[in-house]
């Protein structure tokens, strides 16, 4: 029968094993076999990292836990996912990440662990600082050349309101200021306003909808509205798009400004997103942005048909009506907001489940991008071309 030796004496061992001794001179002292004290430097000897030191069985567990985690790496990369998603959703999810505090990432893991180049990703970083500052200082030239136009009770065209500008220590050129005002859709007197003001009025004011909100395929009608919440002493403005076949949002953006600006960047976003769809056409309330010219110009250019809800009756748009009703209840009434910024974190996060998660009852219980993939699919099967998918 093999002796048994207390835990003390193995440690000790092996103890003055690791400060140099030879297995061999320490069997030889104390007469044991050197399979035994080979075996029990593998139970005692302590590992150093320059993180910690770690014991045997630490290092085996850890060993194991590295071995299973490289093969779940080699699984997900051997399926393909990740490169289907779409480069600018990674870029989004790794600025998440990278901005929350504390995180205990560095740019090199989160870029690595989606297979973003990290100059990429710095360049996506950059570029959205820039385009913020522009965007912060187009609002606020918008909001003093919104003023000096009311101020002069609708007179005053570019050049007049350039030369106040220039009074006041603002350089900035008549023509960027007359694209604001397009913008905003802020008419000067003219001698062809009233011409203007007719031919607007006959843009295909129409219901092309009939409260029938069915499409027979992705693209084919989009529904958009703005809904308000408050934050603190201020208000935001919810700007969405809606795809009526699957019920999927396409498009969204916040904004502490419920102007003609907010519209037009929501839909270029989301026709740009949805790679410029063809015989598309467009539903809304009669609301101002929505029946601007820069919208209608911008509608009317892309070859997109325009249609509007009767004044006065919200239920002509109640799709969207009702997206909007659903995210309070489910989201914003239920949060507090203490910035615009958590604000935008809460809507960017709904409209994600509500897409991806959230069952539609409309869909037989689907989640829009599931109801949506399962069209394509249908085509891929068929072998139908991707014009037929338009």
């Amino acid at each position: 029968m093999p002796a048994l030796y207390p835990e003390g004496f193995k440690r000790k061992a092996i103890h003055r094993y690791e400060k140099g001794e030879s297995i061999k001179d320490l069997s030889r002292e104390l007469n044991i076999a050197q399979s035994s004290l080979y075996h029990w430097s593998k139970l005692y000897c302590l590992v150093q990292t320059p993180q910690r030191t770690y014991t045997p069985k630490e290092f085996d567990a850890i060993s194991r836990r590295l071995e299973k985690l490289e093969h779940e790496m080699e699984i997900i990369q051997a399926t393909g996912y990740l490169e289907e998603i779409p480069l600018q959703r990674k870029l989004k999810t790794l600025e998440q990440m990278y901005r929350t505090e504390d995180t205990p990432y560095s740019v090199h893991e989160l870029c690595e662990a989606l297979g973003v180049a990290r100059g990429t990703f710095y360049n996506h970083i950059f570029r959205r600082a820039d385009r913020s500052e522009r965007e912060k200082e187009q609002e606020e030239l918008m909001i003093k050349v919104q003023q000096i136009f009311d101020d002069s009770q609708q007179r005053f065209g570019a050049e007049k309101i350039r030369t106040v500008l220039a009074q006041n220590g603002v350089r900035v050129s008549a023509k960027r200021i007359s694209a604001i005002m397009q913008e905003l859709d802020l008419r000067s007197v003219r001698s062809d306003a009233k011409k203007h003001y007719k031919k607007r009025q006959q843009y295909a004011k129409c219901n092309l909808l009939e409260r029938k909100f069915t499409a027979e395929r992705p693209n084919q009608i989009w529904v958009s509205d703005i809904t308000y919440f408050r934050i603190n002493d201020y208000w935001v403005y919810l700007c969405i798009i809606l795809d009526l076949y699957a019920r999927r949002i396409v498009g969204y953006r916040v904004s502490r400004n419920a102007s003609t600006n907010l519209v037009t960047a929501t839909f270029r976003n989301a026709y740009q997103e949805r790679n410029k769809p063809k015989n598309l056409t467009f539903h809304s309330d009669r609301g101002k942005q929505y029946t601007s010219g820069a919208f209608m110009q911008l509608l009317q250019t892309n070859g997109i048909k325009q249609s509007f809800s009767a004044t006065g009756r919200p239920h002509d748009n109640a799709v969207a009506e009702t997206f909007f009703a659903t995210f309070k209840k489910e989201e914003a009434y239920r949060r507090e907001y203490t910035s615009e910024q958590s604000f935008r974190k809460s809507v960017e996060q709904y409209i994600r489940f509500y897409n991806e998660v959230r069952p539609h009852q409309t869909l037989k219980y689907q989640t829009p991008q599931a109801f949506e993939e399962k069209y394509y699919a249908s085509f891929i099967e068929n072998g139908c071309s991707n014009s037929a998918m338009e």
